[in-house]
């Protein structure tokens, strides 16, 4: 499969900053950030004489390129249907102090507006009951939705977003290693992954691609992960499209190296690759060449553009060229050495058993890899760890070990390997998990005579519990000072089954009273649940709120069935008696509303400015810091100590 146009633009492109317009409504021009803060648009169907504006120009080096003025770095950009009765799309072009929405065909500027928090990333869509069509901004620590006048309809102050992409819910990957999933502004599911989200992509249905800054990429449907691979490259962008004509859309990325390709969203099995000579830039698609055909379009950042026709029917699912198909034959081809090799070895060692040939590697047969973990508080020498035990129950030895773990070791892989004075059945690893996540380890273990130049591989999983790095203690000699209290509707025996697979427990608990020490910080984190349960008073409240309505629905009915009977049997002054205090209740309920609407719009108002002056607070610092300062002032706010907040914000700590 090869490409059907090439394009050489004389213009470099920003990564992940490429979008497909059609400015006029009809022809599909090609849009991009460049340098020195401008925004290139592709237009080869109208190539007449275009006036120059305030911020439109001609470019010198190419007739079909015009370029638009931003005068700071461009962070982000899209274009699409933002207003309801434009001509065509609307150019969005966002930096950190700035959002710019352009009618690039009647050269006038929609709205331009300050964004406090910064523009990282940009998407159009409807979400939720807003009528109409929103540019959600993701921020540093803010999401913003304005309409096609500026307004701004949508806001949440609850996450650092960076990244976002929405239909009618909202997906947002952050910095600080997590998806989350938004219906309107309420958070319904988040995702936990190992390294900084870089971009995300709805396929279809639930299921949505992602990559991440380490150079994995994978899908996800729902909360389950499909699959995921990794990549010393970095994915700089990613795309759904039917590449194959099966009828289902393929997760196309393009990497850091100028390789691009496409992958199943079911297994992950590339069906298609090619190469640039230099980085990619993004992956768009369009009907470029108004044939009816909408094309795959891949950028690099020296300003080359392919377009890529979906398979014809007799290529359908099948677009491995030649060449593929032959690293695919030498593939298994090295699959055939590998186990005509590990057959001649285990012809050897067959020959060792019956000539007790101590060096081949001959292991008894009840050889078992046995693995332990528990808590280790720190010491002088060595920092507080979970530690994995691995063992054999007899005189063989472990020569090496290998742990595969997602987000634990750098490259997610460990290898230890013991020094020949030191071998023996037993190897002890540290391991430091950075966030309270279960993560499974996979751990391969080379197991063999003292001797011996050959060894069997044990291989094993084990998943090392959420909350491992939390130490149960007997006797604490303080009491937490925060407290919360709530109720479940669960028995003491399912905590109490909750915490012994959620923590690493010396024995198995049988009360759910218990108190453990974090390892991290060194604070105390203390359970007590009494087995009748307690009454919240939000839950007395709202069920005085459930009964009010229910009265209030009664009382209603009751008086629209009388004033009804009244009417029928012209009984005038009762009708008129009954509709005068139905219209005196209605009038309470519309004051009742107007109320709760004040207090929402001032709560909406407070909230705002608390979001900015902890915006301030952050730039303030630079870095790991600033994060830190945030993440602080949120906790402030979530326990309702307004004094630390207040610290924070000065002094970037909450200690006094």
């Amino acid at each position: 499969m090869v490409p059907i146009f090439t394009l050489k633009l004389n213009h470099k492109i920003n990564p992940r900053m490429v979008a497909v317009g059609k400015f006029d409504g009809v022809h599909p021009c090609l849009t991009a950030a460049t340098q020195a803060g401008k925004v290139f648009i592709h237009n080869p169907h109208d190539r007449g004489q275009r006036p120059a504006t305030h911020r439109l120009s001609q470019s010198t080096q190419d007739s079909d390129i015009s370029l638009l003025n931003i005068n700071q770095a461009v962070t982000c950009l899209t274009a699409g249907t933002l207003g309801p009765n434009t001509t065509g799309d609307t150019l969005l072009v966002g930096s950190q102090t700035n959002l710019l929405a352009y009618d690039v065909h009647d050269n006038t500027d929609v709205f331009y507006r300050d964004v406090t928090d910064g523009a990282n990333a940009i998407v159009l869509g409807k979400l939720g009951d807003i009528s109409s069509p929103l540019a959600i901004i993701g921020g540093n620590c803010a999401l913003q939705g304005f309409d096609y006048e500026g307004n701004d309809h949508f806001w949440t102050v609850r996450f650092d977003a960076n990244t976002s992409h929405g239909i009618t819910s909202l997906l947002v990957g952050s910095e600080d290693f997590d998806i989350r999933v938004f219906k309107e502004d309420q958070l319904v599911s988040e995702l936990n992954e190992n390294e900084t989200v870089t971009s995300l992509c709805h396929m279809h249905g639930s299921r949505f691609g992602y990559a991440l800054a380490n150079g994995t990429v994978g899908v996800y449907d729902r909360t389950a992960r499909y699959w995921r691979i990794k990549s010393k490259n970095h994915a700089m962008s990613i795309h759904a499209f039917d590449l194959n004509a099966d009828g289902v859309v393929e997760l196309i990325t393009g990497w850091s190296n100028g390789k691009i390709d496409a992958r199943s969203d079911r297994t992950g099995e590339v069906i298609f690759k090619d190469n640039f000579s230099s980085s990619v830039a993004g992956v768009v698609e369009g009907d470029y060449r108004l044939d009816g055909q909408v094309q795959l379009i891949c950028t690099s950042i020296e300003g080359e553009v392919r377009g890529y026709l979906p398979a014809s029917k007799d290529l359908k699912g099948n677009l491995m060229d030649s060449n593929a198909e032959q690293d695919r034959i030498r593939e298994l081809s090295q699959r055939r050495q590998n186990l005509l090799l590990e057959l001649r070895n285990y012809e050897e060692n067959a020959k060792g058993v019956s000539q007790t040939n101590s060096g081949m590697g001959v292991i008894p047969a009840n050889t078992q890899l046995q693995t332990t973990l528990s808590v280790r508080a720190a010491t002088e020498a060595q920092k507080a760890h979970v530690e994995l035990s691995i063992s054999t129950p007899n005189e063989t030895i472990i020569r090496a070990v290998l742990i595969f773990a997602e987000g634990i070791f750098e490259g997610e892989s460990h290898v230890v390997h013991p020094s020949v004075q030191n071998l023996s059945g037993c190897v002890r690893v540290p391991i430091i998990p950075p966030k309270d996540i279960p993560v499974d380890l996979h751990i391969k273990a080379f197991v063999g005579g003292r001797t011996s130049t050959q060894f069997h591989v044990f291989e094993i999983t084990r998943q090392l519990p959420r909350f491992s790095m939390y130490e149960i203690t007997e006797d604490s000699p303080a009491s937490p000072a925060g407290t919360v209290s709530f109720s479940v509707n669960e028995r003491p025996q399912r905590v109490v089954m909750w915490l012994n697979q959620n923590f690493l427990l010396p024995e198995m608990v049988e009360s759910p009273n218990v108190t453990f020490n974090s390892l991290r910080g060194g604070g105390l984190m203390s359970f007590h649940m009494a087995s009748n349960g307690q009454v919240d008073e939000f839950h007395s409240v709202h069920q005085k709120l459930t009964a009010d309505m229910a009265d209030h629905s009664n009382y209603i009915r009751n008086m629209l069935v009388q004033a009804e009977d009244a009417r029928l049997m012209a009984d005038m002054k009762t009708m008129k008696k009954r509709y005068r205090e139905l219209f005196d209740l209605n009038r309470d309920l519309i004051n009742e509303y107007m109320i709760r609407s004040n207090n929402h719009n001032a709560l909406v108002s407070r909230l705002k400015s608390v979001n900015q002056a902890i915006q301030r607070a952050g730039r303030l610092r630079v870095g790991k810091p600033k994060n830190q300062v945030i993440a602080a002032c949120r906790d402030a706010i979530k326990s309702n100590n307004v004094n630390a907040l207040f610290r924070i914000m000065r002094a970037g700590t909450a200690s006094s």
